[in-house]
């Protein structure tokens, strides 16, 4: 199965994301991972990739879905993937389109974890990390043992900047604005299946796997 996975920021993409692999036995492909990948064995792509992101620019189109080509070639990815982050605007969409043919593969479903922006709010903001090891809590859905304390290693959990109330509802304003044309292809070209994320989280797997069983 030929997966893509979108979300707003908070809506649960990642924990969804592991449950589908898990399940499925599918590589869990996001952007970040493609590129550190090609970087790591040295690609002509993953070397052209790597002069944009050590100078903290975006890297072009071309690069992109060329390290997309590269990855989504390799064996493990034979049986079916799970895109995640990619493609980010309809013309890295229309590309991919024209990949997965060259491919002779083509897209099942388009998944969108879909939930309201007040409720997206509270999560995010709501989020605290460790500054030691990096574990993520929640102070409603996901509290340490002891408020304000990492359950791994004692340290004191911090809230990052980019979790503040005010800095969540403009960062979730402009990936509305981004995500909405991608929505709106994939609705059109008939991929788009919309989730509820606003349930429970195994509530929302069940949804998923409920759609996903229809193609194995």
């Amino acid at each position: 199965m030929n997966l893509i996975l979108m979300g707003l920021p908070g809506a649960g993409k990642g924990t969804q994301a592991e449950k589908i692999v898990d399940k499925y036995q599918i590589p869990h492909i996001s952007t970040g991972d493609m590129f550190r990948l090609a970087i790591k064995e040295g690609t002509d792509l993953g070397k052209k990739a790597k002069t944009f992101m050590d100078q903290g620019e975006l890297v072009p189109d071309e690069v992109t879905i060329g390290i997309v080509r590269e990855r989504l070639s390799k064996p493990d990815c034979s049986t079916g993937f799970l895109l995640d982050g990619f493609p980010r605007t309809v013309a890295q969409a229309d590309a991919l389109e024209s990949l997965l043919q060259e491919l002779e593969r083509s897209l099942d479903f388009v998944l969108h974890v879909d939930v309201p922006q007040d409720q997206l709010v509270d999560r995010l903001t709501g989020r605290r990390i460790c500054p030691t090891c990096g574990a993520t809590y929640h102070v409603i859905y996901n509290p340490p043992k002891q408020e304000g304390i990492c359950d791994n290693d004692g340290a004191t959990l911090i809230q990052r900047d980019d979790d503040r109330p005010e800095t969540v509802a403009k960062r979730l304003e402009v990936n509305v604005q981004q995500a909405q044309p991608l929505l709106d292809f994939y609705h059109d070209k008939g991929y788009l299946v919309s989730i509820d994320g606003s349930q429970e989280i195994n509530q929302v797997f069940e949804d998923i796997d409920q759609k996903l069983k229809s193609l194995v």
